[in-house]
This record gives structure tokens, sequence and C-alpha cells, in this order.
């Protein structure tokens, strides 16, 4: 809407003449975090509980794109903001079995486990683990590296990482902070970010709301520079945004408008994608509704893999 335009000058005018704009991406399925995040990560609408500590039920991309293409583990990563999403990078698909998925790194996590006791209330703001209150807490599982890990992977040390962190202000600058030390030591081909802070809306504060939003908006245009940045990277790599889904309407009374997305109507489910990257037209807006599943066929036919378990199409705009 015009009157929020001023909360997102990145998108708008640093990276949006430079990308094709999807502004009718259609979610029809599960309006969870989770749940819509491993949807976009396979291309199918998922259906588990979001809350549930359990792996999506279709291959991933990051399946497709290591099996597919005889890729290394060390090439396909995914920064996920809470517990929650410690199963995303590999399917229980049997047909892709068991390590063919990506490697899963917990910010929030390995910061917690770098802390001592006396340390975690200075580092709270970063430790939120969830906006919503689930039922139950998942169990971690899944291929996430863990502290020691990601020292030798990172080459990282524990305390250079707690003190990175004791300058962040949010998860998501810990989670790009992250990526850009990915991106670095290790060049993946595909690497996954999920941003999260913009959920502080369930708390019912206004001002936090835009205040993400406006964070959100100036990490995604950190992101593109970095990628620009750094030598494996620049002028040879394709960037996609995109939110998992809306926010409920102001209009509907069952919705509390910002805070929350359990209606299920259109606003909820209708957001916008934006691409950019060698072979991408620029300026482009492509007003067709497209769907959250058209991504990772998309970036299988960017890639060279088939995702042939997905139940998306491919979007010839940025092929």
């Amino acid at each position: 809407m015009p009157d929020g335009q001023e909360n997102i000058p990145h998108l708008l005018t640093g990276l949006m003449p430079r990308a094709t704009f999807f502004s009718q991406m259609v979610n029809r399925g599960i309006l969870g975090h989770y749940v819509a995040t491993a949807s976009l990560a396979t291309g199918s609408y998922e259906t588990f509980n979001n809350f549930a500590a359990v792996p999506p039920d279709h291959p991933t991309v990051f399946e497709y794109f290591r099996k597919d293409l005889k890729r290394p583990a060390v090439d396909a990563w995914v920064v996920a903001p809470s517990n929650g999403f410690n199963r995303i990078g590999e399917s229980g698909n049997r047909a892709y079995g068991r390590g063919w998925g990506a490697g899963v790194i917990l910010p929030k996590r390995l910061l917690a486990a770098a802390l001592s006791s006396s340390e975690g209330p200075s580092y709270e703001h970063l430790l939120r683990d969830n906006y919503e209150t689930p039922l139950y807490a998942s169990e971690l599982g899944g291929h996430q590296i863990e502290l020691h890990q990601m020292a030798e992977v990172l080459r990282l040390s524990v305390a250079d990482f707690a003190a990175h962190a004791r300058v962040l202000a949010s998860p998501d600058e810990l989670s790009v902070y992250i990526a850009r030390q990915l991106m670095r030591q290790l060049a993946p081909s595909l690497l996954w970010i999920t941003l999260h802070d913009i959920d502080i809306a369930h708390s019912g504060t206004y001002s936090l709301y835009l205040e993400a939003i406006q964070r959100t908006d100036r990490l995604c245009g950190e992101i593109w520079n970095n990628i620009q940045s750094e030598p494996e990277y620049a002028g040879k790599t394709t960037m996609f945004i995109l939110p998992d889904f809306g926010r409920d309407s102001d209009d509907d009374a069952g919705g509390n408008g910002f805070q929350h997305h359990r209606t299920g109507d259109p606003l909820s489910r209708t957001t916008w994608m934006m691409a950019m990257g060698p072979g991408v037209r620029e300026n482009l807006v492509v007003e067709r509704p497209t769907e959250p599943t058209d991504l990772v066929p998309t970036l299988g036919a960017i890639l060279g893999f088939d995702a042939r378990l997905s139940q998306g199409k491919p979007l010839p705009e940025v092929l």
C-alpha cells in the first residue's frame, strides 16, 4: 500500500528495479510458518501439524539439487530462524532416502550453547524462539549442525561468534551474519535463508511489527550486497525473495488485523515474489496469479534438476 512504502526503501528502490516482481503469489496451503516454509522448499503443499517435529513429506529442493546433480553435502545449506525449522533440510520421502538433504544451521540454538548461564539474560532478545505459543515444543532432530561443527565448518571460534552476537539487534541479523560466513568459507551453490523477525506481529505491538519490517527490508538489501561483494557469487547468482504468506485483513473482525494469519482470507493468502540475477528481466511486474509451489520447479529449471514430485510449474518469466 502507498502509506506503507516508506518502510521498505531497499526493496522498492534498491532491488525492485533490478527484479521481476510477481504481485499475486497465492498460498493455497496451511498458513503456519514451518509447514508453509516446508511447502516452499518442496514445491508441494505440506499438510503436517505446524508445530510437529517432522520432516516434509515431499522431497525438498535440496534433495533434488544434490541427488540429480550429484552435489556434495557442503553445497546446500539452510539458515533457519528457530528450533521448529530443524527438520526442513531433508524430507521423509523414501525415494530420496537419508543423506541427500541440506545442512541446517540454527543460529539461536548455537548461541544458546555458546553462552554461560550467567550470560543468557543479556542475549534474551536474540534467543526468543517463537512468537506464537505452540501446544507443545518440538524436539530437535534432523541434521542441524552443533556448536563444535560450526567452529570447524565456518572457521569461526565460539568466542568470536558470541562476541559478534553481542552487537546485533535481532535473531535475523544473527542469521544473515551466519549466512555471510557460509558464503565466504564454503560458497554453497544453494543457500536458503529464512527471516523471522516480522513474526513479532503476534505480540500485538504495531511499532515492533513496523520495526521488524524495516529491519527485514534492510537485511534483504544486505544479502544482495553481500552476493555482489563475494567473487564466488558476484554476477552469477539468482536471488528470490518471498514471504511464506500474508496477514489477516484489518477489516476481518475475527482476524485481529496484522497480528495473525488465521482466517484464510485473501490478504492472509496473497503475497508476492521478487527474482533478480543474470538473465532475469529487470523492472518487470507479473500480475497473473502464481503459487509458492512454483518456486522449486523454477529453481530446478535454472539449476538443472527435475522437481518431479512438486505440484508447481516453472515460471517462464525468469527462465
